[in-house]
């Protein structure tokens, strides 16, 4: 009964996300956490609501024994200013579907479920607003209620520390250090995991936007230590001051990560 009691009330926030009217009358630009592979200092207003969602999201995977592709529907954020620098954050997947392929046998293996859900505080300590260099820290805890292939197994917590720096007027450098006590991947204990995204930002014009990042993430799961290597690439339009959409891909850069990743979302405030 909880579980189903949280499906719907994240269902109901995904239906609020598209049909609730923008606040009308904001201080703040809008400053989703998406697209890309870090994440903004920038904090929502005291009183104010963010919605984001992963419309879908396709990843690719290959090695000597496998192929594996990875399908991920409404991955929902719900941002909820707290104070004039505070917010709560809340995140779910709704599905995801993992259909993976034997190279040497041809069996075709398939797995769906839901993921788990991840609890944040972001506090940030200058410029709120993401304006001139701004910078927060973001504890985060995640809780294991989904199921294979989504969920972990077991909770795990972290800690990021997001900043920006708006070179000139359409030019922003951000970076989003971060380390975490991840689940081990047979979903019994945590180990250490720690990197950082490192990311250009572009105001193309005052609607469309673009960046490009490189992630490096060091993972040392006892079952085998790995290092992740990543090159982002996205784009984002807001049609009206409280609307985004956006469009995003990730390719590998060595044979620890994903090969690619491709993904369409919206956020909306309300």
């Amino acid at each position: 009964m909880k579980r189903l009691s949280l499906v719907g009330g994240l269902s109901l926030c995904a239906v609020c996300l598209i049909a609730a009217p923008a606040h009308a009358e904001e201080a703040r630009d809008l400053c989703p956490d998406r697209p890309g592979l870090g994440t903004p200092a920038c904090t929502v207003a005291p009183g104010t609501v963010v919605g984001e969602m992963g419309l879908i999201d396709w990843t690719r995977e290959s090695d000597g024994a496998a192929r594996t592709a990875t399908i991920a529907a409404g991955e929902m954020l719900l941002r909820i200013g707290l104070t004039g620098s505070l917010e709560m954050q809340a995140g779910w997947t709704a599905y995801g579907h993992v259909r993976t392929r034997d190279k040497v046998t041809g069996r075709i293996g398939r797995e769906s479920g839901v993921g788990d859900v991840t609890v944040a505080l972001r506090q940030n300590l200058r410029n709120p607003d993401g304006s001139g260099f701004s910078l927060a820290v973001m504890p985060y805890v995640t809780l294991p209620v989904g199921s294979a292939p989504l969920g972990a197994g077991d909770w795990s917590a972290g800690l990021l520390v997001p900043l920006s720096f708006e070179l000139n007027d359409t030019v922003s450098l951000a970076l989003t250090p971060q380390v975490d006590a991840a689940a081990d991947g047979d979903g019994d204990g945590r180990h250490l995991r720690f990197g950082n995204v490192v990311g250009l930002g572009f105001a193309l014009t005052d609607s469309l936007s673009a960046s490009t990042e490189i992630a490096l993430y060091r993972d040392r799961d006892p079952t085998g230590h790995a290092t992740e290597a990543l090159l982002g690439l996205s784009a984002a339009w807001q049609p009206n001051d409280g609307t985004q959409f956006d469009v995003g891909l990730n390719l590998g850069l060595n044979r620890e990560s994903p090969d690619s990743q491709l993904y369409l979302g919206v956020a909306r405030r309300f």
